[in-house]
């Protein structure tokens, strides 16, 4: 691994533990044990550090997203598979790092928002177009309606004037989201596939809790 990832990969690290502000370029450097200035011979300056770690997370989510859709059996196990990972990368966000993108690093933010409201907003609305075609999904819904809340229910667990004081209940507050999200969609056919995958899935939690 090369300085220039290991860099990214540590900031990543700590901006996710204590937010974009409380992280300097000169906390990275010590972390890794080299000069500031070895940081800045890569990244020109903090916004550009903050830009290439989460232009790399959202690549990534990107990439994962498509292999769920590709993966799943049908529409609403794509969205339990979204879940699953969705919730592996909430568990270790620090709350504060949206809030601090958006007032610190708008350049960035703008980013993050035209990944959710473009390749987001695709996925979801091609996920509940399937569902319908499927017979999983209601076909009386808005699919553009639904989709757009959808997006902005994603996040709102991290929303502190929704769910002050809510650090330790990101997956608990997620689970009840998204499962008001897909029985409001159901069919009779659609909400056994969510009791089926429910099942599965609590059944996989209590064997990695042995």
């Amino acid at each position: 691994m090369d300085a220039k990832e290991r860099i990214l990969i540590k900031s990543h690290e700590l901006f996710n533990r204590y937010g974009l502000r409380s992280v300097s370029m000169g906390d990275i450097a010590a972390q890794l044990g080299i000069s500031k200035k070895t940081v800045y011979q890569y990244y020109t300056d903090k916004d550009d550090l903050v830009s290439a770690v989460f232009t790399a997370v959202m690549e990534e989510n990107r990439t994962c997203c498509c292999q769920d859709r590709e993966k799943a059996d049908n529409a609403i196990q794509e969205v339990f598979l979204a879940f699953d990972r969705m919730i592996d990368m909430f568990t270790n966000m620090n709350p504060s790092v949206l809030f601090d993108m958006e007032k610190y690093h708008p350049s960035v933010f703008k980013k993050y928002q035209d990944f959710k409201n473009q390749f987001l907003y695709g996925m979801i609305r091609s996920n509940l177009e399937k569902g319908i075609s499927e017979g999983l999904y209601r076909t009386d819904i808005d699919i553009d309606i639904l989709t757009r809340f959808r997006i902005h229910s994603i996040m709102l667990s991290f929303n502190k004037d929704v769910f002050p004081g809510n650090r330790n209940q990101v997956m608990q507050i997620e689970m009840q989201l998204v499962e008001h999200f897909l029985y409001g969609l159901a069919t009779c056919k659609g909400k056994e596939l969510i009791e089926e995958y429910k099942q599965q899935r609590k059944t996989r939690l209590e064997q990695r809790n042995v």
